[in-house]
């Protein structure tokens, strides 16, 4: 999964395309993610106990991540993005239009240091 929990990211399909917002949940294991006011749909709730008036709640669902890109700030748009080791072992995630680093992903590793 190339996404985490607060990347901005650019959604490029559905009826919400071309928006630009952040990521709220990662959902791993199906291959999705929720995206702050992105394919909202209403839950409609009937009165109860704690909701005494009921009516209709606005709540984001999941949308699948082929849909999204990781915005880069520098592009200012969605881009593809590649991983790399930088010279202290650490992965990040790298920008493939402009190569500047999305951010770290592991903590530093000797084996993928490089020697000097």
């Amino acid at each position: 999964m190339h996404f985490k929990k607060d990347d901005n990211v650019q959604v490029i399909a559905g009826d919400d395309a071309g928006v630009t917002a952040r990521v709220l949940r990662v959902l791993g294991d199906k291959g999705k993610v929720v995206v702050e006011g992105v394919n909202k749909v209403y839950k409609h709730l009937k009165p109860s106990q704690k909701n005494r008036q009921g009516g209709r709640l606005s709540k984001e669902m999941p949308i699948d991540v082929s849909n999204v890109l990781l915005y880069c700030t520098t592009c200012r748009r969605g881009v593809r993005i590649g991983h790399r080791y930088d010279d202290n072992g650490r992965k990040e995630r790298f920008c493939r239009k402009c190569k500047n680093g999305l951010g770290v992903l592991s903590k530093p590793r000797k084996a993928y240091a490089t020697k000097k």
